[in-house]
């Protein structure tokens, strides 16, 4: 979810829905059933996701393009970086769509190309969408979820259906995404906790995994509708953890259990270019300055009310 900057005064952020591929996910054997079904509506969400980007971004253009844009963003606005670090760290969580796009490439000497492509392709849905938003709203109406905006205001979108469809979207794409994830997230604390030879009792495997999974994000939608908020503590706190320290951490243990296996001279033919152990430490710098610039925000901001 990309965070747009609209300060006039104070900061503003608007959050959409990701555009990039869903994660993969692994199902257990009983679960054959609810794959298929789920992949269906992803498929369904996929062709919505497109429909929604491209009549938001027109919308917007055709409002522009009629000198009736309210917005007039400042240049830059540096009371903002701090925020903008959680930001960031969400944003990056779109590498967990690299197995989805790698899989289906059967030729992998073009893998680095054909991703990069499909990057910078997303990259312009983003920043097409992210100009043509600060520049058609004013910035202290701008609601954080973006497609509120054009179904609130008749002077943006005046036919029914479509207000109601991208009012509605996010709904879609959440009613696709959360069973998915959810189920991973169950099966991972039952892979987290399992014994070998051990089985769970029918009330910690039907109930207890269930709850801990679904009772805390219902809590949160209860507590709070501040997503900038919930995407710069998540995006900060548990996101760095996820896609900056772990993944270090596998790569630079790994590079240690296999260089007496397999020797220094080994060539790998897919190599990264940032293969050096240099790269390591700096995710994890970088990852230790996106936590202090997050909670100083947090801290800051907090005192400021």
């Amino acid at each position: 979810m990309p965070g747009i900057r609209t300060t006039d005064g104070e900061d503003c952020e608007v959050f959409t829905p990701e555009l990039h591929g869903y994660r993969p996910t692994q199902f257990q054997p009983g679960h054959n059933t609810m794959k298929r079904r789920l992949n269906v509506a992803l498929l369904a969400t996929n062709d919505d996701l497109i429909t929604a980007f491209t009549m938001m971004i027109i919308l917007a253009l055709i409002r522009i393009g009629k000198s009736s844009g309210e917005g007039h963003p400042p240049v830059a606005s540096l009371s903002g970086v701090p925020n903008l670090f959680g930001v960031c760290v969400y944003s990056f969580m779109c590498q967990h769509s690299l197995p989805s796009l790698v899989t289906p490439i059967s030729d992998k000497k073009r893998v680095g190309t054909l991703v990069s492509l499909d990057y910078v392709l997303i990259l312009g849905f983003y920043v097409l969408l992210s100009f043509t938003a600060i520049f058609c709203f004013k910035s202290s109406l701008l609601h954080d979820m973006y497609t509120l905006n054009f179904t609130d205001n008749c002077n943006v979108l005046n036919i029914p259906f479509l207000r109601y469809f991208l009012g509605l979207f996010p709904v879609f794409t959440i009613s696709t995404n959360f069973p998915i994830i959810a189920v991973t997230l169950r099966n991972n604390w039952k892979t987290l906790f399992h014994r070998d030879g051990g089985t769970y009792p029918w009330v910690v495997d039907r109930v207890v995994f269930p709850l801990i999974t679904l009772v805390p994000p219902i809590v949160v939608a209860f507590c709070t509708h501040n997503l900038e908020s919930l995407v710069g503590i998540t995006g900060s706190y548990a996101g760095t953890g996820i896609q900056y320290i772990v993944p270090a951490c596998l790569v630079y243990y790994s590079r240690r259990h296999l260089e007496p296996v397999v020797g220094r001279d080994a060539v790998n033919k897919h190599q990264s270019p940032f293969r050096h152990a240099f790269w390591v430490w700096f995710v994890w710098l970088w990852a230790a300055f996106c936590l202090m610039f997050v909670t100083a925000n947090i801290i800051l901001t907090d005192t400021k009310k």
